[in-house]
């Protein structure tokens, strides 16, 4: 994995079945119901050897807060939503124009936080005390991974969904990008226990899925809508010079020379419906630390070279990772988590990276581009 060495904090590239920690508790949590990891209730899952597959729940470890794994939260009504499953084209127009457009702002992974989602949306003025659309012209993007780890990823979907069309309907817009967690569950849904070739044997996303946080109050209120609104997400797009994509990867330059190229091949690989190719896809979308070493500036030049931008914007590898962190208390007691209070800015001042590791005690990311300072 790229990154590697002394002093820094390397996730392992392989997992065991049964090793999936708590999800932090927000709130307005409930007992949880059931367990939702893949050691609890499916001791078979295989453990994963492919060099180049990155397990996302051992990258990622979830700060227990007193509770079992699958905590839940009660569900919540998604009345009205539905008619916002057509997510807005990615880019404007070259010859739009762009003076009557609000301010931009800027979404890191979620990963099923809606508590915390809300009150960080709010912070911003963008939504009000009853959730709604309050920022007029203002135009929000998300960076994906809505879902898995946390209480309520389809609760924070259904309120993307309803931001969006409530935001189009003022003038501005509220916009996603697919995430490599919107892919593992888009897999799991419609190819179960299919065994994919993962490059080292069999696997398949139910077992990717759940060893990685999957939560199963989702799958059981995942509804068609929800898939085909996930489905259609683009994986890049440029807005104001930012260069936008969730993975802090190069791999989207296997799939186009283009923004347009990259989003046409995704939608069609998913469209496609093959197990293997969504797999492949799944999985070099989990890759993660191109832009965080030496060769990190170069990466990021060759990805704004190709589609555009001045700097690019990522979710996916959260910033304590980046800073070579984890956190973890000292001797003596106390608590070392690095304390995350906004983006974080590095290979040449080229990348800024957005998750700020809400599933590890951290921060839930919103903020308004470009960076002020």
């Amino acid at each position: 994995m790229p990154g590697q060495g002394p002093g820094r904090a390397v996730p392992p590239a392989e997992y065991a079945p049964g090793t999936v920690p708590a999800p932090r508790q927000p709130a307005s949590a409930v007992p949880p119901a059931r367990a939702a990891t893949g050691g609890a209730d499916h001791p078979g899952a295989p453990a994963h050897t492919d060099p180049e597959y990155t397990p996302t729940e051992r990258d990622l470890p979830v700060i227990a807060r007193g509770v079992g794994p699958g905590s839940t939260i009660a569900d919540l009504s998604t009345a009205g939503f539905a008619d916002a499953i057509e997510p807005a084209p990615a880019a404007a127009p070259a010859h739009a124009d762009r003076e009557g457009l609000g301010p931009l702002f800027v979404v890191g992974d979620v990963h099923g936080y809606l508590d915390e989602l809300r009150a960080a949306l709010a912070e911003q003025g963008l939504i009000d005390a009853e959730g709604n659309w309050s920022a007029g012209k203002a135009r929000l993007w998300f960076l994906g991974d809505f879902t898995d780890r946390g209480p309520d990823g389809i609760g924070v979907i259904d309120l993307v969904m309803q931001l969006s069309a409530q935001a189009a309907a003022a003038g501005g817009y509220c916009k996603a990008l697919m995430g490599n967690h919107e892919l593992l569950l888009i897999g799991a849904k419609r190819f179960g226990d299919t065994p994919v070739q993962s490059g080292a044997g069999t696997a398949s996303f139910q077992a990717a899925w759940l060893l990685n946080g999957g939560q199963r109050t989702d799958m059981e209120r995942l509804e068609d809508h929800h898939v085909q609104w996930m489905s259609r997400l683009d994986a890049m797009v440029e807005e104001d010079g930012h260069l936008l994509l969730h993975s802090d990867t190069t791999a989207y330059l296997e799939y186009g020379d283009s923004i347009e190229a990259v989003n046409d091949t995704v939608t069609e690989t998913l469209q496609r419906g093959d197990a293997d190719e969504c797999w492949d896809l799944f999985r070099k979308f989990t890759k993660r630390f191109a832009f965080r070493d030496e060769a990190g500036a170069a990466a990021v030049r060759e990805l704004l070279d190709t589609y555009g931008g001045e700097r690019l914007v990522h979710g996916h590898s959260p910033i304590p990772y980046l800073l070579g962190e984890v956190g973890a208390e000292d001797a003596d007691g106390e608590d070392s988590r690095p304390l995350v209070s906004g983006p974080h800015v590095y290979a040449d001042d080229l990348a800024i990276a957005m998750d700020g590791g809400v599933t590890m005690a951290g921060k839930l990311l919103v903020v308004q581009f470009p960076l002020r300072g």
